[in-house]
């Protein structure tokens, strides 16, 4: 079985209502599984959150989203092939 991000975007951000610095979100991820010659797209919505600082630009805090998003992407990627 094979599983590969094909896409990834912030899907909604704003500013955390209590803990201040922290943004919260949903990243979109498009998955494509390959398995037994048969393939199949997933598409993911990751609630993620970042602590940055306050004059972070919207890019940094778009990135440190995706960032958040691709780590949980790659934790169940090693879960699926046994090495998590």
């Amino acid at each position: 079985m094979t599983i590969e991000l094909i896409d990834i975007a912030v899907r909604d951000k704003a500013a955390h209502p209590r803990l201040a610095g922290r943004t919260t979100g949903h990243v979109r991820a498009v998955l494509s599984e390959t398995h037994a010659d048969r393939q199949q797209t997933h598409e993911l919505a990751i609630t993620v959150w970042a602590d940055l600082a306050a004059d972070a630009s919207d890019a940094d805090i778009d990135m440190a989203l995706m960032l958040k998003a691709a780590a949980i992407i790659a934790r169940l990627k090693a879960s699926l092939n046994g090495t998590g």
